[in-house]
C-alpha cells in the first residue's frame, strides 16, 4: 500500500473513531423519551406504562406543587456567615454510638406487635406514592416498643401485601386486626439519609433551622461541606426522633452529645406531605423521642 492511501485509511479510521466516541457520549436526541417523567422505560415497554410515573403522580403531588417546593430549595443562599473556628468534615468512617443508632439498614426486616388495653397501637400511616409510611409512633406504645420509626415503610400487613392502599383502608385493616398479633414486613426509611457533621473550635456544626427545617448553611462549615441541604427536615439527632420538637429542645440535644453529630434529613416537601393534616400539638405532646436501643 502506497503512503498516500495509508494515510488516507488513517484517516477514515479516525472518523470513524470519532463518530463512534461522539454516538457513546452523546446519544441521539431523536431516541424516544419513554414515560412521561424524564424515566428511561425497559425495551417493548408501551408509552402508557404505569411503571415509570409521570410528575402528576409522584407523591402524590401536582407537577406545578413540585417545581415550586424545588424553585424554593434552588433559591436558599448559603448566606450565614461563618460562626469561626476552624470548619472540619466528618470522619468517613467511625464507631460512633449516635451513628449506630440512626443507621438505615437495607432489605426487609418483619415486625409484630400487638394492641395495648384500650385495642390502640399508638401508629398512624400515611399514603405516599402508592406506598405506606410510618407517620406518627405514640411514646410507650406497642408501635415504639415494636421498633417503627417516622418514615419507615410499611410493606406489608398480615401477609398482605400493602402497595397501592390510600391511608383510610391501611387504617381500616389496622383496626380491624387481631389484637394480638399483628405481623408487618418493614424497609427503613427509604426518604431520609443520614449525614455526620463534626463540631468546630466554638461548638457549632454550620446550619440554621427553624421549626425543625434547614433554613440556611454556614459558609465552609461541617454542614456545607458534608452535603446538607436547605429544605431539608430534621427527622432525628443522633437516632433520636425530633419530629415536633421545639427549636430550643433540638438544640439541646445537638449541643449536649460529643463532637461528631448524625444528623437524619428528609426532604421537606415530602415531610409536609406525611405530617399533613396532623396536628402540631399530638407531634410535640405524644410523638416517640426516645432514644433507640442498639
Amino acid at each position: 500500500m502506497q503512503v498516500g492511501q495509508m494515510q488516507q485509511a488513517q484517516q477514515v479510521h479516525a472518523q470513524q473513531m470519532a463518530a463512534t466516541a461522539h454516538a457513546i457520549a452523546y446519544p441521539d436526541a431523536s431516541a424516544p423519551a419513554y414515560g412521561t417523567g424524564g424515566y428511561a422505560a425497559p425495551p417493548g415497554a408501551s408509552s402508557g406504562s404505569a411503571l415509570y410515573p409521570s410528575l402528576d403522580d409522584y407523591m402524590g403531588l401536582s407537577q406545578d406543587n413540585m417545581k415550586h417546593h424545588m424553585s424554593q430549595a434552588l433559591e436558599q443562599q448559603v448566606a450565614v456567615p461563618s460562626s469561626g473556628g476552624m470548619a472540619v468534615s466528618a470522619p468517613v468512617t467511625g464507631n460512633s454510638v449516635g451513628l449506630r443508632r440512626a443507621e438505615i439498614k437495607q432489605g426487609v426486616r418483619p415486625i409484630q406487635l400487638c394492641k395495648d388495653d384500650k385495642g390502640k397501637m399508638g401508629l398512624r400511616v400515611r399514603s405516599v406514592n402508592k406506598g405506606l409510611f410510618v407517620a406518627f409512633v405514640h411514646v410507650g406504645s406497642p408501635a415504639a416498643l415494636a421498633g417503627l420509626r417516622f418514615g419507615d415503610q410499611i410493606l406489608q400487613i398480615n401477609d398482605q401485601t400493602v402497595a397501592g392502599w390510600d391511608t383510610d383502608k391501611a387504617m381500616k385493616v389496622l383496626q380491624k386486626s387481631s389484637p394480638e398479633a399483628i405481623t408487618m414486613a418493614v424497609r427503613d426509611r427509604p426518604f431520609e439519609r443520614t449525614l455526620t457533621l463534626q463540631k468546630d473550635s466554638t461548638g457549632h456544626i454550620g446550619f440554621v433551622f427553624k421549626d425543625g427545617r434547614i433554613t440556611s448553611l454556614v459558609k465552609d462549615s461541617s454542614a456545607a461541606r458534608n452535603g446538607v441541604l436547605t429544605e431539608h427536615q430534621l427527622v432525628e439527632v443522633n437516632g433520636q426522633n425530633v419530629v415536633g420538637m421545639k427549636n430550643k429542645e433540638i438544640g439541646d440535644i445537638i449541643a449536649s452529645v460529643g463532637r461528631s453529630v448524625t444528623i437524619t434529613i428528609i426532604p421537606s416537601f415530602i415531610y409536609d406531605h406525611i405530617v399533613k393534616s396532623m396536628g402540631s400539638s399530638l407531634m410535640k405532646k405524644f410523638m416517640d423521642h426516645s432514644i433507640p436501643d442498639i
